[in-house]
């Protein structure tokens, strides 16, 4: 009676995992319509698209890095 006990228990372990080897294909299925939804910026590697930003936004950000660096300094001379 053993053999059949463990025959019975291997049959609903092999049912089990081919539920869950179809479950994982219609997961993948998604994660593909989602990847191709999302377009370019959904990448394999799960970061963003890159962002470059314009010529004209790094001044700006420069020039107001510049000026909090300005104050800082102004304020360590008022302070000596």
């Amino acid at each position: 009676m053993d053999g059949l006990d463990l025959t019975d228990t291997l049959k609903t372990l092999q049912g089990e995992r081919a539920q869950t080897q179809k479950k994982l294909t219609k997961l993948d299925k998604a994660i593909a319509l989602i990847r191709e939804l999302a377009g370019a910026a959904a990448s394999p590697n799960g970061r963003a698209k890159e962002h470059t930003m314009s010529a004209a936004g790094r001044l700006k950000i420069a020039k107001a890095q510049r000026l909090r660096w300005a104050k800082v300094r102004a304020q360590k001379k008022t302070k000596s």
